[in-house]
């Protein structure tokens, strides 16, 4: 059964707010954005049709704020919500909430969050279902004996809470007399982060390289995959650089490693936009988790498909089904995108804050910015560092490198510090080259991360370049003192 969306509320801001926001307005669809007062003036805020005020003691607070979130939907007549990704995104209870208050949620159903959610679960669902999954020893299933049969797997292993995401309360254990002390450390970060202190430990893969499928179904049990992303380059488990089609996936492994996804997701009956991620390595894959919701990472997909994935969100959401079947999705060319941070990479990637006194990111063919920032706004520690994401598109994977450090190099931002220039060197480097990044790749290179050193004189006409761009400076410089100014037009 259809039911066509009119208005559709986004809980959510910045570049995925705009994102959403563009292909709502050409469906058709009107849009009301949910907006906290650090964000009005954004560029979101100056596309919605409609603005609704969050209040909230904190920026996040307030767009975590499930009550007020459908309480302006219903004010505003909206017919459907889109979380976007992280805040309320994966939130089962969220979901729920939206679909009791008689709303669309754009997404999964909220017993689908639910066991895709709990790590644990997630992993002994896809074991159940003939998805390759890594040793492992989980504390549900064994509390009293749960470090005992951890250590028994031998090391290097890999600690994770069971509630957990975006590599926070990760351990990797490579001395097992140090076990006990990174399993209370890492208990203590879950139930901190995510307020659930459970874990479960795993054969960790050395050199681990992460792939993803993104899938999407229509809950009725049809699925479909949209092709694998590598998303190999991460700085403490975040992933900065994504591409797609894999540069180590044989075409034999490439079909397994989809048809995995597919399986998973088919028999979970799967609705919406779901990625299925593994962790890959020694000729083997594992599977890690699901994220059930849209990713950072969409559009290098969206470049290589010609697919509008938020488009298809929206109509599976309305109950028209999949637009597609398996055997009419194409993909051409290689794509990459780059996540442009405020942080400063040879301080440990410590977020950066400050105004935009310049903006400018690069254009041409093949190049795609998605950014929720514009030029003179102010960027803060509210919200997460992510300026902007640079997505570059070409016919094979050297000439879209190329692309992508040429649109590096012209992608102008002052007023912060960002990983600008980090991202540049990592894109140039021959290892980023030949396909040869693993997800350690970054921390075991720090030198990727320090920044030039200036000779003497190249530093003073840096800084005295620098100096004369003050418009304060430079108008003092260029005043006429007033005893010449006295003069008038005179000359001898």
């Amino acid at each position: 059964m259809s039911h066509a969306i009119r208005t559709l509320l986004i809980a959510n801001r910045g570049e995925i707010a705009v994102r959403i926001i563009r292909t709502a307005q050409r469906l058709g669809i009107g849009t009301v954005l949910v907006c906290h007062e650090l964000d009005l003036g954004s560029p979101a805020s100056a596309m919605a049709d409609e603005i609704v005020l969050l209040e909230g003691r904190t920026g996040v607070a307030a767009y975590l704020d499930a009550a007020q979130i459908i309480a302006a939907a219903q004010k505003t007549g909206a017919d459907a919500i889109h979380p976007g990704y992280g805040f309320l995104s994966e939130n089962a209870a969220f979901a729920r909430a939206v679909t009791d208050a008689g709303l669309i949620f754009v997404g999964p159903t909220a017993d689908m969050i639910d066991l895709m959610g709990d790590k644990v679960r997630a992993r002994a669902f896809a074991e159940k279902h003939g998805v390759p999954v890594a040793p492992s020893a989980i504390e549900d299933d064994d509390p009293v004996n749960f470090v005992a049969k951890a250590r028994a797997l031998g090391a290097p292993l890999l600690v994770k809470p069971s509630a957990g995401g975006g590599g926070k309360g990760m351990r990797i254990v490579r001395d097992l007399a140090k076990l006990d002390e990174e399993i209370t450390q890492a208990r203590s970060e879950g139930a901190r982060y995510f307020g659930d202190g459970r874990l479960y430990v795993e054969r960790f893969v050395e050199e681990p390289r992460h792939i993803e499928v993104q899938v999407f179904g229509d809950g009725k049990g049809n699925v479909i995959h949209l092709g694998e992303r590598e998303c190999s380059a991460q700085r403490r488990f975040q992933k900065i650089i994504e591409e797609t089609p894999s540069p180590i996936l044989t075409p034999a492994l490439r079909e397994r490693i989809c048809q995995a996804a597919v399986d998973l997701a088919r028999a979970a009956h799967y609705a919406n936009a779901g990625t299925v991620e593994f962790i890959y390595g020694r000729d083997q894959f594992y599977f890690l988790e699901m994220n059930t919701r849209l990713q950072v990472e969409h559009p290098v997909t969206e470049e290589v498909t010609g697919l509008d994935l938020v488009e298809w969100q929206l109509r599976i959401a309305s109950g028209a089904g999949l637009p597609l079947q398996q055997s009419e999705i194409r993909t051409d060319g290689h794509a990459i995108e780059l996540r442009i941070y405020a942080e400063s990479p040879s301080r440990g990637f410590l977020p950066t804050t400050g105004p935009l006194l310049v903006f400018d990111p690069p254009e041409g063919e093949g190049i795609r910015v998605d950014t929720g920032f514009g030029q003179g706004q102010r960027v803060t520690s509210a919200f997460d560092p992510m300026l902007a994401k640079l997505i570059v598109s070409a016919p094979n994977r050297s000439a879209a490198i190329e692309r992508a450090c040429e649109a590096l190099r012209e992608f102008v931002i002052l007023g912060c510090e960002t990983n600008v220039e980090f991202l540049g060197a990592l894109a140039h480097s021959a290892a980023f080259r030949a396909g040869e990044v693993h997800t350690g790749f970054i921390d075991a290179h720090p030198e990727l991360a320090q920044l030039p050193v200036l000779d003497g004189e190249v530093l003073m006409r840096v800084l005295g370049a620098a100096s004369m761009a003050l418009p304060s400076l430079r108008e003092e410089a260029e005043e006429i003192p007033a005893m010449h100014a006295m003069m008038g037009g005179w000359r001898n």
